[in-house]
């Protein structure tokens, strides 16, 4: 069975850090979304670059991809489909999450869960060490890639992440 690959949106798909500047990074192109909870005002700009759906297929030999963002099934919406992704499943966080296990990302233990003992690579502009320790302390084969939301993901991160599913384990940030 293949590792999952768990991915986050806002950060490593939309580097919307960098919307801070007033500036599209290049291979990017800006769309405009009305996801739910976004109905009333401006519509919610979205970079997405579509290397990273070529990219991304490119890993599903290697992976099982999900949907680990609170876009949840709207990222098949309005997401996947701009970036050629066909629809994946996704993470369904319930609607008031728990506090998570020792200071750590509220995503966190939900994706453990949801991986139930498979190994998996998560990426997200919101890991950090603590998110590491507390999932490699549960004795989970997992690889949490951390993404600056102000470039997104990077031709290294993508072969680090083929790295890690090929079963060399180097890498992780």
């Amino acid at each position: 069975m293949k590792p999952l690959l768990l991915i986050d949106i806002d950060g490593p798909l939309n580097p919307y850090a960098a919307l801070m500047n007033r500036r599209v990074p290049d291979g990017y192109t800006r769309h405009w979304t009305r996801p739910t909870g976004w109905e009333f005002g401006p519509p919610l700009p979205v970079l997405l670059n579509p290397d990273h759906g070529r990219a991304l297929l490119g890993l599903a030999g290697r992976y099982e991809l999900v949907w680990a963002t609170t876009w949840m099934d709207e990222a098949n919406v309005w997401i996947g489909p701009r970036l050629g992704l066909p629809p994946l499943p996704y993470v369904d966080w319930p609607s008031l999450p728990v506090a998570a296990p020792e200071d750590t990302y509220w995503k966190t233990p939900y994706i453990v869960a949801y991986a139930a003992g498979r190994p998996f690579a998560w990426i997200d502009d919101e890991i950090a060490d603590r998110d590491r320790e507390w999932v490699h302390g549960q004795g989970a084969a997992a690889l949490l890639l951390w993404i600056d939301p102000r470039t997104g993901l990077l031709p290294g991160d993508f072969e680090t992440l083929a790295g890690w599913a090929d079963g060399r384990r180097g890498g992780a940030r």
